[in-house]
């Protein structure tokens, strides 16, 4: 086993106090303190929060301090051991907190395969893929707590080319078995909402083989190369998957999301993440390309698996132009439990405030309408999909429990989550104050789907109290 040693230094305060917003539609914010002690808040827009390095929530001694039995919790390590050491996987990172307080968090085989000489650390950077999406949430939400921006905005209201659009009908010739694609009009404009919660119309051309999936590939939508303003407009040109609010259909629709941040805010989807969200919460190991901290690097699949379809390629010497609100932000354990961890806390952490209690509130309930249909490519999310049967809905840019007993895995009603298509996965409990942090890259689709499941088997499993 590799297991780092990085101490865990920083301490959150409790109670955590409120900043303020005040703002017009069109002007840049101004925050304001209520209250917090002294120079535990930025006061500037442009100062760092915290130091730029790495900020993990602070470490229990033991497990059992925050009800968890660090017997039980052992079999994370049992399992990841066992994986690593028969090549199953090259490595990864597992992080447990509760009550604001890490309890487990431990680093597995390594980086690469391949390579060693590079033991993964409990800070390695990974490819988080669509875990970039609640990010992304974040920062709309930010938007329209601000007054600039709006659920039930018409997307056309910011990107124009989209109020030409329309949507595929495939048909089939009885006599020949040709499939044809016709167009026919929206039934209504589709909206911000509709981005945030997957009912957009768009889709993923990677995840199926219809007709319009086809002019997806054919055009290009998932080129590292291009620009959020140019991925908008090749969106624009085509044929939506599916009506507008009447089925959940995982596609682009953060990536779009992503691009009306960028118009809204005026600043590229890169630096507004940055200045707004991850360097106010101490997430400097957080962005859309590899920052690395005390000697980590990137971790990396096995070199001869073949590379998941859902995502471009990523080479530090040449990083991707595109900064996909749906996939293309790296990360650490660390770093993302301070987000989610955030949220836990109602929009606060550290004194500093991205969110209020009731934006949070907004996100984590389920806001796909009733009678909403499901996409071909939901079932294929697993224990993600935010299926009825399931007990699971979906939130502002976040999968969302909503009923006792239908999930196969345990959790509680109200928990959310995501996982990304490169194995990364997250999942946050407001009931039992717990989060956990899943960092893997594999591409292969059953063993990284089997990992979710066994990290929340072994997690509940360890509860005490």
């Amino acid at each position: 086993m590799v297991t780092a040693k990085t101490p865990i230094i920083i301490r959150q305060t409790a109670p955590l106090p409120r900043i303020g917003t005040h703002t017009s539609r069109h002007s840049t914010p101004r925050r304001y303190l209520d209250t917090c002690p002294p120079g535990a808040v930025r006061r500037n827009m442009k100062e760092p929060a915290l130091p730029l390095k790495t900020c993990p929530l602070d470490r229990a001694d033991t497990p059992e301090e925050v009800g968890l039995s660090a017997r039980r919790l052992q079999a994370i390590s049992s399992v990841f051991n066992a994986d690593v050491d028969r090549r199953k996987i090259p490595g990864a990172v597992v992080l447990v907190a509760r009550k604001g307080r890490i309890a487990w968090f431990e680093a597995f085989g390594y980086e690469h395969a391949d390579a060693p000489s590079r033991p993964m650390q409990r800070h390695s950077v990974f490819r988080i893929a669509a875990m970039t999406r609640p990010v992304v949430g974040v920062a709309a939400l930010m938007l329209m707590e601000e007054g600039r921006l709006a659920l039930n905005d018409p997307v056309e209201h910011y990107i124009p080319e989209f109020a030409r659009v329309q949507v595929g009908v495939e048909t089939v010739d009885p006599n020949t078995g040709e499939r044809r694609l016709a167009l026919e009009p929206v039934r209504r404009a589709m909206t911000v909402h509709d981005l945030f919660r997957h009912t957009s119309g768009l889709t993923y051309g990677q995840f199926g083989d219809s007709l319009v999936q086809r002019q997806y590939r054919e055009n290009g939508l998932m080129d590292p190369g291009q620009s959020n303003a140019e991925m908008a407009a090749k969106l624009a040109a085509l044929p939506l998957q599916c009506q507008p609010g009447e089925v959940f259909e995982y596609g682009m629709s953060t990536d779009v999301l992503g691009r009306i941040i960028e118009i809204v805010s005026g600043m590229n989807l890169d630096r507004f993440i940055a200045e707004r969200v991850t360097q106010p919460l101490g997430m400097h190991a957080t962005g859309f390309r590899l920052i690395r901290q005390d000697g980590a690097g990137l971790a990396l699949p096995f070199r001869d698996s073949a590379m998941s379809s859902a995502l471009f390629a990523y080479d530090d010497d040449n990083p991707p132009r595109w900064h996909s609100g749906g996939a293309g932000l790296l990360s650490t354990a660390g770093d993302y439990a301070r987000f989610c961890q955030m949220l836990l806390n109602g929009g606060v952490l550290d004194c500093v405030r991205l969110l209020s209690r009731k934006s949070v509130e907004l996100m984590l309930g389920n806001h796909l309408p009733p009678g909403a249909d499901y996409g071909g490519s939901t079932r294929g999310l697993g224990i993600n999909a935010p299926l009825p049967e399931l007990g699971q809905g979906h939130g502002l840019a976040v999968g969302v429990r909503t009923e006792r007993g239908l999930c196969p895995v345990p959790g509680s009603v109200g928990d959310f989550y995501w996982g990304g298509a490169l194995g990364t996965y997250f999942w946050a409990d407001p009931q039992e104050q717990l989060l956990a942090i899943l960092m893997l890259q594999e591409n292969d689709l059953a063993t990284r789907v089997g990992y979710r499941s066994l990290l929340r088997n072994i997690v509940y499993g360890a509860l005490e109290d």
